[in-house]
């Protein structure tokens, strides 16, 4: 089987090159405008020209998936996937009634009820359990509570969920108290409920999440074989303590796993939205929130660029055989897709659940706390880089075992994205002025002169996509508490001023910062857990 795991310690030279690669290019990118025109303003001008066309040209795609994906997901949420996934218990009685015939991708929903009426020994939904992992470190119970009700108050039964709570042993002993009290609650409403305690300082792992899933997912896999379930029968979604599944999530996810003709060689990924306080957070938090939000959504739409992100669902046996997450990245969920495609030797894709598990947007206790945790937040998101050299290794060595031209593919986008994160919010802020600025010839030069004005224009046009993003916003808000008057949803307007401010303090900086960390050798080996606050109905902010 192939190595899934990432080097500690001394790399090697060729990991170490790509390794700085992302940085390398990202500040080639900022700088090249730069130069370009101090050997011709004529140069510097033509590279912002064609950057910005490009981005007009993504920026009007982005906008058509943008409203596609929303329409997307509003349909999606009408459906009774309850009522469908019963349907699979008895695929020819369902076929009979044909009671589905008038929604949303009925035709693929009958597909599938015929696919499994002609299968021998087709899985049922009464063969299905679903396991649910929390991970937490020093959260409050106002945070995790809330999320176990949300798992509870699906319309999926919950005698079918496998509860457990990953919490660390390094955690304050306010977090073990509450678990325990939250098992002690709730644990005769599930199946079954396991808190996990993951040691400290366990050897030959980074602090971070990815180990404190990975001994929680060894010890239930333990707890499954116990009760004589088969793996194959059991779907593993991981949750952050302040995620809560839209109702239908589970039922819709089994449905998606039962139908899958290969379910080990996929997972299921549904739509982050950071939505859960939205109305509680500064205006920069919620600009950031919004935005993410919309790309999960777009993205949902692209599986070739889809990844595990966050939240996300995977066959227990699928996780045995890859031995679980990686203990060695601060950011295991995306890693997750790379050690999972290379198991599978390239046979691995991730499936849109089109239904959100809503998330909190960054909030600390106190403003510059919580513009600093948004900081923080982000550069470990961004810090996604360190998955380039991974990737190359496997795809660029003899080591390879995935279909180049798909692994070669992949590694592009993968680090085309990073690179543009950094760069591109930059390029598009200051470059068009460079020219004019760099080089006193430039005066001389009616396309350097004129450079600002084109490129105004075709910023302009791009602004499109931002009203879009601000209208659909306006739709998916949840209701706007009472400790709140009218003049907040002002604000909530008023916000998008603050988006080209974000993008290159929250985005780029964020990027770049990862991915010099990575250039010099100074890796993030820990996991800076995010702080929560949840603000009460009386306006109250506990942390």
């Amino acid at each position: 089987m192939t190595d899934l795991e990432i080097p500690l310690g001394k790399r090697t030279r060729f990991y170490r090159f790509f390794e700085m690669l992302p940085a390398i290019l990202s500040y080639t990118m900022i700088l090249l405008p730069i130069v370009l025109s101090f050997i011709n303003p004529i140069y510097g001008a033509v590279f912002i020209i064609v950057f910005i066309i490009v981005f007009f040209v993504k920026a009007i795609g982005m906008s058509y998936r943008t409203i596609q994906g929303y329409n997307t997901l509003q349909r999606a949420q009408k459906i009774d996937w309850k009522g469908r996934l019963a349907d699979l218990e008895d695929p020819a009685a369902a076929l009979h009634s044909r009671h589905y015939s008038d929604s949303w991708r009925s035709e693929v929903h009958q597909h599938n009820l015929e696919q499994l009426d002609a299968t021998v020994h087709a899985r049922k939904p009464s063969d299905i359990y679903n396991a649910v992992i929390i991970a937490t470190y020093n959260e409050a119970r106002e945070v995790l509570e809330p999320t176990i009700k949300a798992v509870l108050e699906g319309d999926y039964d919950a005698s079918r969920i496998i509860m457990t709570i990953a919490y660390e042993g390094r955690g304050p002993e306010s977090t073990e108290a509450a678990v325990k009290a939250l098992q002690k609650k709730y644990a005769h409403a599930f199946h079954s409920f396991y808190i996990v305690k993951h040691p400290a300082n366990m050897p030959n792992e980074v602090v971070g999440k990815g180990g404190n899933i990975t001994y929680a997912g060894k010890y239930l896999a333990g707890e499954i074989k116990k009760l004589g379930i088969d793996p194959e029968n059991v779907l593993v979604t991981t949750l952050d303590s302040d995620n809560r599944p839209h109702g239908s999530y589970f039922s819709y996810v089994t449905y998606e796993f039962i139908v899958h003709p290969e379910p080990r060689h996929v997972a299921f990924q549904p739509l982050a939205l950071f939505l859960n306080n939205i109305w509680d957070v500064p205006a920069p938090m919620r600009v950031l929130a919004t935005g993410n939000s919309f790309w999960n959504l777009v993205n949902s739409l692209r599986p070739h660029m889809l990844r595990n992100f966050a939240a996300h669902s995977q066959s227990m046996a699928a996780l045995i055989d890859m031995d679980f997450w990686s203990t060695r990245t601060i950011v295991e969920d995306g890693h997750q897709f790379w050690r999972s495609y290379f198991r599978y030797d390239g046979h691995y894709s991730v499936v849109p659940i089109y239904i959100p598990i809503y998330q909190d947007a960054v909030l600390a206790e106190g403003y510059r706390k919580t513009l600093k945790a948004q900081f923080i937040q982000l550069r470990r998101w961004a810090y996604g880089a360190s998955d380039v050299p991974y990737v190359a290794e496997k795809v660029f060595t003899r080591e390879r075992t995935v279909p180049f031209w798909d692994g070669l593919t992949k590694f592009v986008r993968l680090l085309e994205g990073h690179v543009n994160w950094a760069s591109a919010s930059i390029i598009l802020l200051v470059g068009a002025w460079g020219p004019l600025f760099i080089n006193p010839e430039s005066n001389r030069s009616l396309v350097a002169h004129e450079l600002p004005t084109v490129a105004s224009s075709l910023q302009q046009f791009a602004m499109v996509g931002l009203f879009i993003t601000i209208f659909l916003s306006f739709r998916m808000l949840p209701p706007r508490p009472e400790r709140y008057k009218r003049h907040r949803n002002i604000g909530m307007l008023l916000q998008w001023v603050l988006m080209p401010v974000t993008s290159v303090i929250y985005g780029s900086a964020a990027a770049i910062y990862a991915q010099t960390r990575l250039l010099i050798g100074k890796y993030l080996d820990r996991f800076d857990v995010t702080e929560k606050a949840v603000v009460k109905e009386d306006g109250e902010t506990v942390s």
